[in-house]
């Protein structure tokens, strides 16, 4: 793999810097080089737009509920899942990791891999809720 992949536009590099482990799933870097837009999603948990929770007790649905209210604020924002440059998941059983990743990966393009980071935290802000995942995006200005 090549120190830079550019990806999916000009503006935002993926490195993978030598001397670094692979990252699976995520990149270790990603520089944005042209002007643009930030745009800065807050922590988004699994509640549909009436606010009922959405899978009690099922990471899975929990996790593609969330990922759907990410796509609907990156949508508000003129964004979409290529320019995400960051997410950042909290989790209650980092264990889990795979079936978060799983439907991630339904929702990113190909080879657009953000930086990422997971913590697994004891207790959200409801007793129910199993995840909660915040996004950073770069959006060049003739999007």
């Amino acid at each position: 793999m090549s120190d830079s992949e550019t990806r999916p536009g000009p503006h935002i590099r993926r490195l993978a810097p030598g001397g670094l482990a692979p990252g699976p799933g995520y990149s270790h870097v990603i520089s944005v080089d042209a002007p643009g837009r930030l745009v800065v999603v807050s922590g988004q948990v699994p509640l549909d737009a009436s606010g009922a929770l959405v899978g009690p007790g099922d990471l899975a649905a929990q996790a593609r509920q969330v990922f759907t209210n990410l796509a609907t604020a990156l949508h508000a924002a003129g964004a979409g899942w290529e320019h995400v440059i960051k997410l950042g998941y909290f989790v209650r059983d980092a264990g889990q990791v795979a079936t978060v990743r799983a439907v991630r990966d339904e929702f990113l393009p190909a080879g657009t891999a953000p930086a990422s980071t997971l913590v697994q935290v004891s207790a959200l802000f409801r007793d129910d809720l199993l995840i909660e995942v915040e996004a950073l995006a770069a959006v060049p200005f003739s999007t």
